[in-house]
This record gives structure tokens, sequence and C-alpha cells, in this order.
């Protein structure tokens, strides 16, 4: 059976540094960090110099969710909600076609939310039971983003929430882009949503992957591929995009943003905490030949290199052994911090900003390439190149990668 092609038609986005896609890149391009300290987390760590990129609710914007959906959102699922209604209003989709079970929704996070899972574990060891909310599981529980925004929408088709760490955006994207070729649905609302809390924040510091660095100042602490660099910044945030059937956007008159090419997912099966190139360069190869091209007919790869010091080294690696130093590549956690499960999407709103204005955002507070990153071109500010077609890299724990490959929407 031929595979349908599949295009995107709206896609929202809520960061740290801007809750509309055009904000979002007059930041990137501006060279904005969003890091801060966190003061507030000083109980959790006894110190304050830990570092994230939280973002700023409109909560004007947030109530006018009704009060009916809001009470089952923790802050993951808003941050989805928000998004999606974004992207649902520049798509133009209409409530027959959300309601009509050819529709679905597949939005992930790593754990659901996590500022309520630490609500809801203190309440339980303190005994203090009429403190918790009658919604407070859903808040909780790994799919509330995508069921909350299901329900928000009143979309009736699949539903789904993959979640795979920091891969987990990109495989839902992924997931739905097979939904829809293979005919199961015209229509999926895909993406990630995720917390910063000092819970998630303390796991990456047990893993000694936490960016803490007396010598550096906050907004430099993110240095993605760079030889001082020490760990990475917890970021948050949402990331939806409208994945449509190309014959069912056209007939409606939808505009395009771009079209889904090629996508893959794989694991090492070996390590869970150490990125694997291997792996990764098995992955990229995988989702550049499900797209049906070359390695070099690729003009920039969007990386996932959160800053960590195997992370970067192991996927400049793989980046190396299939591009050489012939493709752009950055990463944009330098701008944002990590934003975990989100990440992948939450970066592809921005890569689709880069597509209009021609545009490589370059890897921020990058001053030195790591002799353990060298190999693969990495510019050292932003610069002008049509992007035809890109590459997006997502890794996580567990041994997890994602590789997704967009082109700029060409009609057939």
């Amino acid at each position: 059976m031929e595979k349908k092609r599949v295009v995107v038609t709206g896609a929202g986005v809520v960061s740290a540094l801007g809750n509309r896609r055009d904000e979002l890149f007059d930041s990137l391009a501006a060279g904005k960090s969003a890091a801060r300290y966190m003061p507030e987390w000083q109980s959790f760590f006894g110190k304050i110099n830990i570092a994230a990129a939280p973002v700023t609710l409109d909560q004007e914007a947030v109530k006018k969710i009704d009060r009916r959906f809001r009470r089952s959102m923790g802050n993951a699922a808003l941050f989805a909600a928000l998004a999606a209604k974004q992207a649902v209003a520049e798509s133009g989709l209409d409530e027959a076609t959300l309601s009509n079970g050819r529709t679905g929704c597949v939005i992930s996070s790593t754990m659901g939310s996590s500022s309520s899972i630490v609500e809801s574990t203190a309440a339980i060891i303190e005994k203090r039971f009429d403190d918790l909310s009658a919604c407070q599981f859903f808040r909780c529980v790994s799919h509330s983003s995508s069921f909350n925004v299901a329900n928000l929408f009143g979309i009736s088709g699949v539903q789904l929430a993959p979640c795979s760490a920091c891969a987990s955006a990109l495989q839902s994207i992924g997931l739905a882009f097979e939904q829809i070729q293979s005919g199961k649905q015209d229509v999926i609302i895909a993406g990630g949503s995720d917390e910063a809390t000092p819970t998630v924040a303390g796991s990456f510091q047990q893993l000694f992957a936490l960016a803490e660095n007396e010598n550096l100042p906050v907004e430099k602490l993110s240095r993605p591929f760079d030889a001082a660099r020490c760990g990475l910044v917890c970021g948050e945030g949402a990331g939806i995009l409208i994945l449509e059937e190309y014959e069912h956007a056209l007939k409606r008159g939808a505009v395009i943003l771009a079209e889904l090419a090629g996508y893959a997912t794989n694991c090492t099966g070996a390590q869970i905490s150490q990125s694997d190139h291997v792996s990764i360069e098995q992955c990229i190869r995988l989702a550049v030949a499900d797209a049906g091209i070359n390695p070099a007919d690729i003009d920039y790869v969007s990386a996932h290199a959160t800053s960590t010091l195997a992370g970067d080294k192991e996927e400049a690696e793989a980046i190396r052994r299939v591009f050489g130093a012939a493709v752009p590549v950055s990463s944009l956690k330098g701008h944002l911090g990590h934003t975990l499960g989100a990440s992948g999407a939450i970066e592809l709103a921005a890569i689709f900003e880069m597509m209009k204005h021609d545009t490589i955002i370059s890897t921020l507070n990058l001053k030195n390439q790591a002799d353990d990153c060298k190999g693969i071109f990495l510019p050292d500010k932003p610069c002008s190149k049509p992007l035809r077609t890109v590459v997006k890299n997502c890794i996580a724990f567990g041994g997890v990668n994602a590789v997704l490959v967009l082109r700029g929407y060409q009609r057939s």
C-alpha cells in the first residue's frame, strides 16, 4: 500500500522565550537565554544556585480554558492545551473535523505533571488526604496532556502518549506521522509538554548531569558542544503540531507549513544512562532512508545536544559519521535549556520559523568547540541559508533515539 503524504498545518508553542512561534524565534535570533537561578528551590537543594528556564504562564489565556477541563490539568497539560489552541486556530480545523473520529491526539511528557506528583506524594506521606483534589490523579498520570487536550477539543479518534523521557515529543510526532501515513487517521494533534521542577532537576543532579559551575554566569551554564560544558539546565513548556494527510489538507484549503518526510526510532539495547553514537548514527540513517533521500540532501541538523559531557560527544560522533562537516548543526538548548519530553516539539516549532526566515540559529554559548565534538560544522553565529530539508534529533535515557526528517512543502 502506498504511504500517504503527511503535512503540518499548524504549530503552537509555550516556552520560556515566548508563547508564540514568532516570539520564540525573535528571542532565539536575539541570542537570549531563558536560564535563571531558582531561589524558590532552595529548600530542596540547600543552596540557591540551581538554574532552570521556567515558563511564565499567560494567566489570562489560562482562564479562557473552561474550568471543566482546566481542573484536571497540571502545568504540563496546561502548557499542552495552550499550545494546542494556537495550533488548532492556525490550522483552521472546525469542530466537526475534530470530533469525527478521524482526528486523533498523541501528546506525551516524561511523567505527567511532576509538580502534581510531588504535591500528591507530600500529602500522602503527611496524611493530608483532604488536601488532595479529586482531579489530582488526572494531573499526575503519564498521558495527562494527551487526554486533557483530547477532551478539550472533543476528539474521539486515537489517543496515545508514548513516554520515552526526552525523546517523548518526537516519538509522539513520529507515531502520529505513521498513523496518518497508514490511513488510520486524517488529522492528529501531536507533540509534547513537560515541567521543570526541583524533583526533575534533582534527578539529573544525582546522575551528575545537572549544570553547576560557580565560575559561569547563569545565562551561560547551558553550552552544548562547548569545551567548558558542565551539564544541562532544565527547561519546560510545550510544542504542539497539527499533522494532516496531504489530500485532506488540500481539500479544505489549509495553509501548509512543512511536510514530514521520514522518521525512525530505535534503542541501544545495552546502556540506559549513556548515549551511544552507533545507535544514534543508525537512527539518523534509517530516518533519512525513510524519507527516500541521501545525507547530502540535508540542509541542517537540529541536534539534541543538552550540554552534557557524554551526550554531546556521542551525538557529535554520530553526526560526523553521517554528514561529516558538510552540514550546519546547532542545538537550541543553550537558549531554552533542556525542555525534556517537550524538547523535540518545541524545537520543531522554532525550526518552522527558521525555515520561514531562511535562517539557522547557532548554538548559544558555544565559544570553544570541544575536542570530543570536532569534525562537525557548528556555526558560531546565526546564518542565512535556504532550509529545504532538515533533520531533528532527540535522544533519551533508556538508550532511546528518535529522528525526524522535515522538508519545505512543495505541491506535487
